[in-house]
């Protein structure tokens, strides 16, 4: 079965595919966006149940860059809010203020330790001075950075967690993309003398934030794409990207009605850079192929609670520092707004980070919500038992591409076979394998339209990679 050619076929209706349909519709082009899932989104969305509205993990939108900025404003309008950053890192049985403030560091520490790693990041600046270090793993730009002894304290443990990995193991260019541009003395200074303009790196205290939930940006994005003349087709996956030579010719479609064939002039991809590799046909080189496989992702697992309390924290994050509770992060969607839980009612969000197939992958759905009740009442004191009305698991698979140590090669050789392709675009998180935040994944999108149109030629790789672009992040080193 075949259907209609259209002159873009965007893959994925994630932020960063429908911001380059939203540019391409605009512009009369005829295009069609094809989502694998029932609902837009990926895993920017936004579930509801039962009068409750979960994200997939918390998700903050802010940006350096003034075309996504008014991207953003112009798409929701009065839909933004403002919310108060207020996050908090739990380790030794102890709550520590994210971003540091040395006074809750001090008496949360102790004052033997928090001299201890004072003195360990003088010694290390004045190492430093008459050697220059190796700096290869993450494990090796986090302590010269911090200190080895707050890097053991307040990075080895979460980060681990997080990744699945030894610290070791992972490469520096994801501690300088994700962390970078704040210092042990960078943030104390910052703690005692606040900045005026309060634009210090990494200590943002305020972000912007769709009034009913992330996955906002991508539904009115959709509604205009739709209202624009064009269809974003949702359950219909793509099974296999025909190509002639280095020319994109039409993707088969996997679908409720059947398998079908879409005829397409250009392709805009924001499927995994991997799959969309090992989807080919004729199929990649074998180098290729074996390379995209080399690629590793790290899997979320989301256990969303709906509780009958009017609040249970006062915080938009709480990072799990402590190695021997399993759960990562936990956030209260009241927090972010109060329209994501009824009146008088709450819930919470707790994240699990994993491998498919792994023990945590694994694990039974109710199995995973009593460890989360269990955790959150007897080591967080939380909640109890009775205060949790109802409970659902999410598990999304690819949540996080992984800087490995040596994934550079296998990636290169992936992005320039993608890159023989004239007609074929890759944006977002997964189609350029970069640990994008959303700003930069709406980037990509509107750069990779303005391509497919041939207004001009930018590199979407270029996003994310310049150093004054970031969103630094501090502590701690994860999503």
């Amino acid at each position: 079965m075949s259907k209609s050619a259209v002159d873009v076929c965007v893959v994925g209706a994630g932020p960063a595919g429908l911001s380059a349909a939203y540019i391409l519709s605009q512009s009369k082009i005829n295009a069609a966006v094809l989502e694998m899932s029932s609902q837009v989104g990926g895993i920017s969305r936004t579930v509801v149940r039962d009068g409750f509205r979960f994200d997939i993990g918390g998700h903050r939108f802010f940006t350096k860059d003034d075309e996504v900025d008014r991207f953003f404003r112009d798409l929701l309008g009065e839909e933004v809010i403002w919310v108060n950053r207020a996050s908090r890192i739990f380790y030794r049985d102890k709550y520590f203020d994210y971003p540091l403030k040395p006074a809750n560091a001090l008496f949360g520490m102790g004052v033997g330790t928090t001299a201890r790693c004072l003195l360990d990041y003088g010694s290390l600046k004045v190492r430093n001075i008459f050697r220059r270090p190796d700096i290869v793993s993450l494990e090796d730009w986090v302590s010269n950075e911090f200190g080895h002894e707050l890097f053991k304290l307040f990075f080895k443990n979460y980060t681990e967690k997080v990744w699945g990995i030894d610290c070791n193991h992972i490469c520096a260019e994801w501690a300088a993309q994700r962390i970078k541009g704040l210092s042990l003395r960078v943030a104390v200074r910052e703690a005692l003398f606040p900045s005026r303009n309060g634009k210090v790196k990494t200590l943002i205290d305020k972000f912007m934030y769709p009034r009913l939930g992330i996955g906002r940006i991508s539904e009115r994005l959709a509604e205009d794409v739709e209202a624009l003349g064009n269809e974003v087709r949702l359950r219909s996956r793509v099974a296999a990207v025909n190509h002639e030579g280095s020319v994109v010719t039409s993707v088969e479609v996997e679908a409720p009605q059947g398998r079908y064939t879409l005829p397409l002039k250009r392709l805009c991809s924001s499927m995994p850079l991997t799959e969309l590799v090992l989807a080919m046909k004729p199929e990649a080189p074998a180098g290729v192929a074996a390379a995209a496989r080399s690629l590793r992702y790290r899997d979320l697992i989301t256990v969303n609670l709906m509780v009958k309390m009017p609040r249970v924290t006062d915080d938009t994050w709480i990072y799990i520092h402590d190695p021997t509770i399993t759960l990562g992060r936990i956030h209260e969607p009241r927090n972010w707004s109060p329209d994501m839980a009824p009146p008088g009612q709450s819930s919470l969000v707790a994240e699990y980070f994993c491998f498919q197939g792994d023990e945590v992958w694994n694990m039974d759905d109710q199995a995973l919500v009593d460890l989360t009740i269990r955790d959150l009442d007897r080591r967080l004191g939380f909640l109890k038992r009775d205060d949790v009305m109802d409970a659902f698991v999410i598990r999304t698979a690819r949540a996080y591409p992984m800087y490995e140590l040596g994934y550079e090669e296998p990636l290169r050789k992936v992005v320039d076979y993608v890159g023989s392709f004239s007609n074929l675009e890759t944006v977002g998180r997964y189609g350029t394998y970069k640990y994008n935040n959303m700003d930069h994944s709406i980037k990509t999108g509107i750069l990779a339209a303005r391509n497919l149109l041939g207004e001009a030629r930018q590199d979407v790789f270029d996003v994310n990679r310049a150093r004054e672009y970031h969103e630094e992040k501090a502590l701690p080193a994860g999503p």
